[in-house]
């Protein structure tokens, strides 16, 4: 009697659907990362850092106002064709980052119900652009070191500030599967942008990395609040378990990195080889950009590695 009850019980049940906090139990999240939280903190500290220390030497010092200014100087010889491309782009730049980003994070918001995650992304976002602005009005203007330039200061970048910041939201927004493709695409616009301009003379490459590093000061702990925040869809499979978190989109901006490092080399050796030569070059203008791809890429790999390791693994389901 009491097996036959057993029975009809357990068939009754599995004819009925379970609650969705049931079948998920079926599927749990594994552990994160290790030491997620401190690895947060030191790349906030370390972005810090790196912000204090691109003005100290792009700023205050003679050899780093004449590097950033001289790649300044020096876009004008390729101004050009390449000017009239940059320039559209700068001109349509508000109104892009804003509606690409606004639309992704309103979709994923309404869709998946990820009302917290949208307000600490874009309050994060907000909060870069604020702070960019109130640099540049309380940073002092650049002192002379012997460096013929503008006093007026322009570290950091607002368009740049305004493209990575809206790309991060984006990033941070999406599922954990497709924050390796999210990163790369919205990398590589930010450091499209950072260059376009340099090309426009609208500022120098520290100001760009500066940029860079403001908004990666506001969107690290933002996002470890998200992860923090939203745990239940922050897992994920790992890598090459779909097209979007494959491992191209960590190594594409990583060689591109690379090249941009072997571009400064061979740069900087052509001013030491025709420091005695007279008449105009545009080695300073190839290191500034090569700057600029590499903190911009160097940010979207150590980001998108970051957030890999913090997001929960998918374990497989309990039989």
């Amino acid at each position: 009697m009491s097996f036959r009850q057993d029975h009809t019980s357990t068939h009754a049940a599995s004819d009925h659907p379970r609650p969705l906090s049931q079948r998920a139990a079926n599927h749990p999240a594994g552990t994160p990362g290790r030491g997620t939280g401190f690895l947060f903190l030191l790349a906030t500290l370390g972005s810090m850092a790196a912000l204090a220390a691109t003005y100290y030497f792009f700023v205050r010092t003679t050899t780093g106002q004449f590097i950033d200014e001289s790649a300044l100087v020096e876009a004008v010889e390729i101004h050009g064709t390449a000017g009239k491309a940059a320039n559209k782009l700068l001109d349509w730049l508000p109104a892009l980052s804003l509606l690409i980003s606004a639309v992704v994070v309103v979709v994923v918001t309404v869709v998946k119900r990820r009302w917290t995650a949208a307000g600490i992304a874009v309050a994060a976002c907000v909060g870069a652009n604020v702070a960019t602005q109130i640099l540049k009005d309380i940073v002092p203007v650049r002192p002379y070191r012997g460096v013929e330039t503008l006093e007026l200061n322009s570290l950091p970048s607002g368009h740049t500030t305004l493209a990575a910041s809206a790309a991060a939201a984006v990033f941070l927004m999406v599922s954990p599967r497709w924050r390796p493709l999210a990163g790369f695409l919205g990398g590589s616009f930010a450091v499209a942008t950072g260059v376009s301009t340099l090309i426009n003379q609208w500022h120098r490459p520290a100001d760009v990395v500066a940029a860079f590093l403001v908004v990666a000061v506001f969107m690290l702990p933002a996002g470890w609040l998200i992860i923090r925040k939203g745990p239940r869809w922050n897992v994920w499979d790992g890598y090459g378990r779909h097209w979007a978190s494959s491992r191209l989109w960590l190594a594409l901006p990583a060689l591109a990195g690379l090249i941009a490092a072997a571009v400064a080399a061979f740069s900087l050796l052509g001013v030491a080889a025709g420091s005695g030569q007279e008449g105009s070059t545009t080695h300073y203008f190839w290191a500034g950009t090569a700057l600029i791809v590499i903190a911009g890429y160097l940010a979207t790999v150590t980001g998108v590695w970051l957030f890999g390791h913090a997001a929960r693994r998918r374990s497989a389901p309990r039989r």
